[in-house]
């Protein structure tokens, strides 16, 4: 099975609002990908970003903030 390779060196990259200040815990999404969301790691921007169904990350997000999203 062959992978798909996405190039996200020129993406833009939003950190969560939820990282701290002092370079611990920060994660950082990028939008506007038909299909997908990027999830990386900012202390890492040159390691790995976990990719995952837009479809899926609403109701990820919507569950880390305690309110209820349907699924698509």
């Amino acid at each position: 099975m062959a992978s798909k390779q996405i190039d996200l060196g020129a993406a833009v990259w939003r950190k969560s609002s939820y990282s701290n200040g002092s370079g611990g815990d920060c994660v950082e999404v990028r939008h506007g990908l038909p299909g997908i969301v990027p999830v990386r790691d900012s202390k890492a921007p040159a390691g790995p970003a976990l990719m995952f169904p837009a479809s899926a990350w609403a109701p990820f997000v919507g569950a880390l903030k305690g309110v209820d999203v349907p699924m698509s």
